[in-house]
């Protein structure tokens, strides 16, 4: 079966998420990605926690699955020279150092362009290539809080909080993805490359601002609601006797259903609670209605008759019973895969269900410079003994 990318050549100078990330779901994708790693040690997100028994990162694992593994020091000027060599090979650079440290190192898009006119060039950092704050160190939690993120997220007499996992870093990698793609097309169309400008603060402001654009229409600062949301009622989670229930409603119909579930439809034509806009307006009253029903009923029973009546609503699961969903086991989101040392190894599936070219997460990820013969001899043509040149110069 052929793959969506297959044929494209990808050069990944990324570390730690946001820009393995990206080069991931190009790996997925069908991309061949030649990940450049520090001689001996490799990436440092290989020794981040949690590990397997035998020492491998799942961290790692979750970004880095089929790359091909080669290391260079490009300190080292005949470093250089190879990365350059390696341009001129590629279709796609992506790179999250901080601005201008690879252009320091003299690889910067000016000079891949030079080599490579047709080359896209993506650059992932906290606040993108340009602007005031470019050189500001940034982390996914810095992302959160500086796109606004955590200023919309918490409850509102309490802290700020984070979202659970680490979105600014996903963005920024999805972000990435998606504008190589089209950059992809557009060369296509061209025969000219690009250079990509990918800030993980972008990506959260681009979340957030949606939700709360009417801020430049009342210049009040937009509170924070917890698990409510402030346009529409009820949703959120809701304590029943033994846990909580997620519902969610939007439409009037909805609402209707709601009153069905809970037996009140006497409360159908009252004007209180006829359009969304009202219901807002009486969202304590909603919700009083709403948690008296639920104090008589577990999570199981309210669930239970909501969904007779079509109302969107959950549980709350725990991760165990996630991760044994039959919906998630059905869709292949846990896989096997045989990994060098850890043996066989439970990982995330692909989330690109696609009829004829599907995303493949059960690839393996590469010892460190596992490629370097395969790269630098058939790509580059080096010989076995330049290669031990490099290697005892520390260039590989």
């Amino acid at each position: 079966m052929k793959k969506a990318l297959e044929g494209v050549k990808v050069l990944d100078f990324t570390q730690y998420l946001s820009g393995p990330h990206c080069t991931s779901v190009l790996c997925e994708l069908g991309a061949e990605i030649l990940k450049v790693e520090r001689p001996g040690s490799g990436e440092p997100e290989r020794k981040a926690a949690p590990m397997t028994p035998k020492g491998e990162s799942y961290q790692f694992f979750a970004y880095n699955r089929g790359k091909k593994s080669i290391t260079l020091n490009m300190k080292n000027p005949e470093g250089l020279e190879i990365a350059k060599k390696l341009v001129a090979e590629c279709d796609i650079l992506v790179e999250n150092f901080a601005p201008g440290v690879l252009e320091k190192l003299g690889l910067g898009y000016d000079v891949a362009n030079s080599i490579n006119p047709g080359i896209i060039y993506a650059s992932i950092s906290g606040f993108g290539q340009t602007g005031p704050r470019r050189d500001e160190v940034t982390y996914d939690m810095v992302g959160q809080a500086m796109g606004g993120l955590m200023s919309v997220t918490g409850y509102e007499d309490g802290e700020p909080l984070k979202v659970g996992v680490s979105l600014a870093d996903y963005m920024g990698g999805y972000n990435a993805s998606i504008a190589i793609l089209a950059a992809l097309h557009y060369r296509t169309m061209t025969g000219e490359g690009q250079q990509i400008d990918i800030s993980m603060q972008d990506g959260i402001w681009a979340m957030v601002f949606p939700d709360r654009a009417n801020y430049f229409d009342t210049m009040a600062t937009p509170k924070r609601f917890g698990n409510k949301l402030s346009s529409s009622t009820p949703f959120g989670s809701y304590k029943a006797k033994d846990g909580y229930v997620v519902i969610c409603t939007i439409t009037d119909d909805q609402w209707q259903n709601v009153l069905k579930a809970l037996g009140r439809e006497d409360l159908s034509n009252d004007e209180r609670f006829m359009t969304r806009v009202l219901r807002v307006k009486h969202m304590e009253e909603v919700e009083g209605i709403l948690n008296d029903w639920l104090m008589e009923r577990t999570v199981d029973e309210a669930v239970t008759e909501l969904k007779k009546f079509k109302v969107p609503c959950s549980n709350v699961p725990t991760f165990d019973q996630v991760a044994n969903d039959p919906q998630i086991l059905h869709r292949e989101m846990i896989v096997e895969v045989e990994q060098p040392l850890s043996g066989k190894v439970k990982l995330g599936g692909s989330v690109f269900k696609m009829s004829r070219t599907p995303g493949d997460r059960k690839q393996r990820i590469p010892l460190v410079g596992e490629y370097n013969e395969d790269i630098y001899s058939e790509l580059l043509g080096y010989s076995e003994e330049d290669l031990e040149k490099l290697r005892a110069e520390g260039t590989i």
